[in-house]
């Protein structure tokens, strides 16, 4: 989006400043003008203008409806207060934290009588996790499926009315000079989630802190070989991050589900102390002959080529993948 808005941008002054009738004019402007539709060819999925993924529905049945709350809350914030407020405003049915180490863990008992229900992985590395549900979870795991220091959770949540859901809680490690030189780890541990669910006989849902945006290689490819939907094509980008400046903000916070769901709201919360907003989610459990209509990506030879090669390069296999079966 930054990108194009640049681009927009140098093409007025080109028209404003610049002679038509030079052939430099036009060695100009061509050049900006397609690098300005590449970039919208990307972010438009992500505008209003283009036909939703994900159905909504005003279904108002809650034994169906699941709330998520996907919250990287910076793990040096100490404004735990303002998180419980947001928990508190929202009432999520699940709120999974992400950053969080024993000091988050210790701030938030307070909501503990409201979620019986709760995985925790308190770390000092910044990949610290902790969920909470009102719903019960069971064979609850916490597994390192890349990276010794990178966790992820996978449970299998119980509705009121019954139905079982496969669910999966990431946040890979991004490409840095700090930490990973490039971006086959993180790659990885996405491709290994997206092959696990893609046969899955329940529901999925899968959510976290990607560290990559929607429309990237890497997420799209997960779309791919995963089968999953995307609730926010057709509505809006949701940029979760960097909260402190709106000028370059980027939507690193996702979450993707099986066409067992319909939207019934998505909307990205306010400020509460973190370089991130946290991401609400309202997603309603239909029937199967409801689930016409909704498709996502689908992945080609190329693309389960290099998931493979990727995933060898890393010793990993989707079968590490907790896989909870009906």
């Amino acid at each position: 989006m930054q990108f194009a808005t640049i681009g927009i941008l140098l093409i007025a002054l080109q028209l404003i400043f610049l002679d038509y009738s030079e052939l430099s004019f036009w060695l100009l402007l061509i050049p900006t003008l397609a690098a300005v539709i590449y970039q919208i060819w990307w972010i438009l999925p992500y505008t209003r203008i283009y036909p939703p993924e994900v159905l909504q529905t005003m279904e108002d049945e809650s034994a169906n409806h699941l709330k998520i709350i996907t919250a990287n809350v910076l793990m040096t914030n100490k404004h735990a207060e303002k998180l419980i407020d947001l928990v508190g405003e929202n009432s999520p049915d699940i709120l999974v934290t992400l950053e969080t180490n024993a000091w988050w863990e210790n701030a938030l008992k307070k909501i503990e009588k409201d979620y019986p229900y709760r995985m925790g992985c308190p770390l000092e590395n910044l990949y610290g996790m902790h969920v909470y549900s009102r719903y019960k979870l069971s064979d609850c795991k916490i597994e390192f499926l890349v990276e010794n220091d990178v966790p992820s959770m996978h449970a299998l949540l119980t509705m009121p009315s019954g139905q079982d859901i496969r669910i999966h809680f990431l946040h890979p490690a991004p490409p840095s000079p700090t930490e990973n030189s490039a971006s086959a780890e993180r790659d990885a541990e996405l491709i290994m989630i997206a092959k696990s669910v893609v046969k899955s006989d329940l529901p999925v849902i899968v959510t976290g802190d990607l560290n990559d945006v929607a429309w990237s290689f890497t997420t799209r490819l997960f779309r791919k070989i995963s089968g999953l939907l995307d609730p926010r094509i057709g509505r809006g980008m949701f940029n979760t991050f960097h909260a402190d400046y709106w000028f370059m903000r980027w939507p690193l916070d996702h979450l993707f589900h099986s066409s067992d769901f319909k939207l019934y709201d998505m909307r990205r919360l306010s400020r509460f102390g973190s370089d991130h907003f946290a991401l609400f989610t309202q997603l309603v459990l239909v029937d199967p002959q409801s689930k016409s209509g909704m498709s996502g990506l689908t992945a080609d030879k190329e693309d389960k080529k290099f998931a493979n090669k990727n995933m060898a390069s890393e010793d990993v296999s989707e079968n590490d993948v907790p896989n909870h079966r009906q």
